[in-house]
């Protein structure tokens, strides 16, 4: 395995989609909840893993604009579950460094959600926490259509849209692409997901379902990242 310890080779950024909790449930024979209710307890291992190897940076896909297609029985759970992590487990994961932020649009998410997602990122990020951005009802083509709009919005002049203005106005303004973007579930494609941002961002994939997405799982897409050599259209 290649020297995680190496600071330049450790993703200063790695986003993540949370896919296959329902079909982790299924395979075991539990409701479709259980899955979800395993895979948002993972997010906190995985981030206490990340800031041990050095990285700044975590995003992770919760909830996709495209996810309100689910039934409703089903989007009711999913947000029941992240208020209660929300209010019972994020606490303690910001005591140990890890910092929180919301990416997305607020509406339609129910209050409930809304106000522990206030709660959660009010806090100021400090020099050496890990910030962790939640992706709730978020979609990439939304948040850059909305960014562009931001852009004509403050200036009437047409060459004031470029790629710095555009990303300012991203909902990732201040902060670093994505070194690495890691989607377990067996699925190959990026459903969405930071089409912005993942522009020259290294991609993972993996067969493991995201509950079961665990250190040893994260230590081998590092590896694996700590292999490529990031040419960015150069030689």
């Amino acid at each position: 395995m290649a020297d995680l310890k190496t600071r330049e080779r450790i993703p200063a950024h790695v986003a993540f989609v949370m896919d296959g909790n329902g079909r982790w449930a299924t395979q075991r024979g539990l409701p479709r909840t259980a899955g979800h209710r395993e895979g948002i307890a993972n997010v906190n291992p995985i981030a206490n893993a990340l800031r041990a190897h050095g990285s700044r940076y975590m995003t992770i896909y919760m909830f996709s604009t495209e996810n309100w297609k689910r039934p409703t029985e089903e989007i009711d759970a999913i947000f029941e579950l992240l208020v209660e992590w929300l209010r019972d487990t994020a606490p303690e994961m910001r005591s140990r460094g890890i910092a929180f932020r919301h990416l997305g649009v607020r509406e339609p998410l129910p209050p409930a959600l809304l106000a522990a997602l206030d709660e959660t990122c009010a806090e100021p990020v400090r020099a050496d926490d890990l910030v962790l951005s939640l992706a709730l009802n978020y979609g990439g083509r939304g948040e850059i259509t909305d960014a562009i709009r931001k852009v004509i919005a403050t200036s009437s002049d047409s060459s004031a849209i470029d790629e710095q203005a555009i990303s300012a106005a991203l909902y990732t303004a201040g902060m670093p692409d994505p070194d690495l973007l890691v989607r377990p579930g067996g699925e190959t494609r990026l459903s969405n997901y930071l089409l912005w941002q993942a522009a020259y961002a290294e991609l993972y994939f993996s067969q493991v379902l995201w509950p079961d997405f665990d250190e040893r799982e994260l230590d081998r897409a590092l590896d694996e990242y700590a292999k490529r050599h990031r040419r960015f259209g150069g030689l």
